[in-house]
């Protein structure tokens, strides 16, 4: 999923470094729940997800579809930036939430992150998180450096074909030949194997 985000923050504008707050959200882990209920590769809340244009309903949930979800985390840690104007306090925002940074700023009067992070107004997951995402972006622009031996998967592709609405993968498949299996884990955002039933639908074959 590399590729495609760091094509998609390239086209925003935003730094490449930030695509790797991914790695520490969901391990680039498309299909990533975490015990809150946030869900992911950037591990986005329901409500902030419908926010940023992602539909979350009993048919879809496109906080699992990669290239959505990554058009809108971009959208969002663009958006932080706007408020905060640093990089750091927007990854530390994007962990604790917008509120709770404000908060902990007020508290201290500084717009520093490491002098927040010397603070009792930050919970250590959100002192620990910007480190973390500082430490893999190092690694990841050059993993052999640090002693790891990283062979990338193939970049995701695929095309989108058009389906009639209330298309069931199982059906998809029988009639294309592509391994159900396969429509599942490209087509992960559909709840229930099934195409919603207000439209036809682009697939990912």
């Amino acid at each position: 999923f590399l590729p495609m985000a760091l094509d998609i923050f390239r086209q925003k504008g935003l730094p490449e470094e930030l695509v790797f707050t991914a790695m520490i959200e969901s391990g680039f882990d498309p299909v990533a729940v975490s015990h809150a209920g946030a869900k992911g590769l950037w591990q986005f809340m329901a409500p902030t997800a419908r926010q940023y244009g992602l539909r979350v309903d009993r048919w879809l949930d496109e906080r699992l579809d990669p290239e959505k979800a990554t058009v809108a985390a971009a959208n969002y840690l663009t958006d932080l930036y706007k408020t905060f104007g640093s990089w750091e306090l927007v990854q530390a925002a994007y962990n604790a939430g917008e509120t709770k940074l404000l908060r902990a700023i007020q508290g201290t009067g500084t717009r520093d992150f490491w002098s927040l992070a010397d603070s009792r107004f930050l919970r250590d997951e959100t002192k620990n998180f910007v480190p973390a995402i500082h430490a893999v972006t190092i690694i990841g622009q050059g993993p052999e450096q640090y002693g790891f031996s990283v062979r990338p998967d193939e970049p995701l592709s695929y095309e989108q074909i058009t389906v009639p609405r209330g298309s069931s993968l199982k059906h998809v498949a029988s009639l294309s030949g592509i391994p159900l299996e396969e429509l599942i884990r490209l087509n992960s955002e559909l709840r229930l194997k099934q195409t919603p039933p207000d439209s036809p639908y682009h697939l990912k074959v």
